[in-house]
């Protein structure tokens, strides 16, 4: 399968201030407020959910074509990206934005000050599926993820348009977006991803009850955080998967997008829906073990001794040849 994933592409910038904000604010001047924190360490890290995704199908052994729009400043993430199995053939190359910018500092309470810049991330309502297609010799299927706005409906149309399968995945985007929208966004999806919480506020904003969603979409998938996934088709038992024993949990960052990505690999394989999201839970397994989101090296030996522990031996027959 030929499977493209659109969708932010992001640097974030994570500093760490030894104090408390609180330490620092005057109650009757925070009207004018002047403040610079002198931090301990800056950690940059790549980020983004589409190069997330693809970093991981990369991991897995696929080669996933990256949509979205990023900076002049983007080589060095490109070339990783390439590293590691990524075609980014398809990436917009804004030539006066940088590549969108997540700047947080963090004190010794948790509390958080950030800034998201949006840059060259505005520029992805201006690509167009045709031509990523027509480079690649068409698509199978179409990830469109949490992106620009204009861009997630601009492309939703144009798979409905072209008749391309395509999965709603609009994960951070659903708050600032209407119940029309949502409405246009999911309508005819093949898969529809989301969490419990992104569930309920779906449901919310469409008014569409759990039945009326299934039956606009071919299959939802619903992550349960430590519980697994769960997987409904109209008229269909549910299928349920649970997640691998975690050696450590470390950070929860990314996690959802590894699960699309050993997901989306499964599915690319031709396994069935189970063992396609036994696959992505072993991946958003090893994400929440690391620090960062394509941070994690996949050793295929440890990958397959693990998920033989956490799904039999019959599940990894099935997905020996991919993974060797």
């Amino acid at each position: 399968m030929r499977i493209a994933v659109t969708g932010s592409i992001a640097t974030d910038h994570l500093m760490t201030f030894p104090g408390r904000f609180a330490d620092q604010l005057v109650a009757d001047q925070l009207h004018t407020v002047s403040l610079s924190f002198l931090v301990d360490n800056l950690d940059v890290r790549r980020g983004g959910v589409g190069p997330n995704i693809c970093f991981g199908m990369g991991q897995l052994g696929g080669n996933p074509i990256l949509v979205g729009a990023a900076g002049y400043d983007f080589d060095e993430y490109r070339a990783w990206l390439d590293r590691h199995g990524v075609d980014t053939g398809s990436v917009r190359i804004s030539e006066v934005l940088h590549t969108a910018r997540f700047v947080c500092t963090t004190d010794k309470d948790h509390n958080q000050i950030g800034s998201f810049y949006t840059g060259a991330m505005s520029e992805a309502r201006l690509i167009e599926l045709k031509a990523v297609a027509d480079r690649v010799g068409g698509l199978d299927l179409v990830l469109i993820g949490a992106d620009d706005p204009e861009a997630m409906l601009r492309h939703t149309e144009e798979c409905k348009a072209r008749d391309i399968a395509f999965a709603a995945d609009f994960s951070q985007q659903i708050a600032r977006m209407d119940g029309e929208e949502i409405r246009t966004l999911l309508d005819g999806a093949t898969y529809l991803f989301s969490n419990e919480y992104e569930k309920g506020l779906i449901e919310a904003k469409t008014g569409w009850t759990d039945e009326e969603i299934l039956s606009r979409v071919g299959h939802r998938v619903t992550t349960l955080g430590s519980r697994g996934v769960r997987i409904e088709r109209a008229g269909e038992p549910a299928i349920e998967v649970a997640c691998p024993e975690e050696e450590a949990k470390v950070d929860p960052t990314g996690v959802g997008d590894a699960f699309r990505a050993g997901f989306l690999t499964g599915l690319s394989w031709g396994v069935g829906l189970e063992r396609a999201a036994q696959v992505g839970c072993m991946l958003a397994t090893l994400v929440i073990e690391t620090l960062g989101t394509q941070e994690y090296t996949l050793r295929r030996t440890n990958f397959i001794d693990r998920f033989t522990k956490a799904y039999g031996h019959e599940a990894t027959t099935e997905l020996q040849s991919h993974l060797s």
